[in-house]
């Protein structure tokens, strides 16, 4: 993981957007369903395989990252963190990472490789969680973690949009992209219960 060891600076160049969040009366959770709706927008963007939806898809991919990251310093700022908002905020994560990996999917027509990529992501953040409730702590560990394939995402849309031939045996960036998901999530997942075990 590399973007998540900056996740203080950008709690800093939050400051704005959760005070403007504040004084607008939203509250975490609702912050938490607005950046889920944007990850099926650009879901629904991406399964155009057009410049501009993969552009829009990109565009709104980075407003899901900032959003998830606005909901968590909001609770802390009203106090009101919960372990239900951190529920809520874990599921509808998942629930975007999957509509926007199947939006990329179907817009090239590669539904095993978007399978593929799905499950590694899940099983990544699965093992995360289950490692915390076997007693050992959340575990972030990994070489991607999400706020790194949100950027990969985002990267990928624009260069999508830009370079829409194939670049590699017939498969073009988006292809790429969702290989290197399901390669190094699965890779991630296994890291993680091997570093679980080992602390058993």
């Amino acid at each position: 993981m590399t973007l998540d060891r900056f996740r203080s600076v950008a709690d800093r160049l939050l400051a704005p957007c959760v005070t403007a969040a504040d004084r607008l009366g939203l509250t975490p959770d609702r912050v938490s369903m607005l950046a889920f709706l944007a990850a099926i927008a650009a879901g629904v963007t991406f399964s155009l395989a057009t410049p501009l939806g993969y552009l829009s898809g990109a565009l709104l991919v980075f407003v899901n990252g900032w959003l998830d990251l606005v909901d968590g310093a909001l609770a802390r700022l009203q106090g009101v963190d919960s372990s239900g908002g951190d529920l809520l905020d874990h599921v509808l994560d998942r629930y975007a990472d999957i509509a926007i990996l199947a939006g990329l999917a179907a817009g090239i027509g590669r539904y095993g490789l978007g399978l593929a990529a799905v499950t590694g992501v899940l099983m990544t953040s699965y093992l995360g969680t289950q490692i915390q409730a076997v007693g050992l702590g959340r575990e972030y560990g990994g070489l991607l973690g999400r706020a790194d394939r949100l950027a990969l995402v985002g990267i990928g849309g624009v260069l999508a949009a830009i370079v829409p031939d194939p670049i590699v045996s017939g498969v073009g960036i988006v292809g790429v992209l969702l290989a290197l998901f399901a390669v190094v999530g699965h890779f991630t997942a296994v890291q993680r219960f091997w570093g679980a075990w080992s602390d058993l």
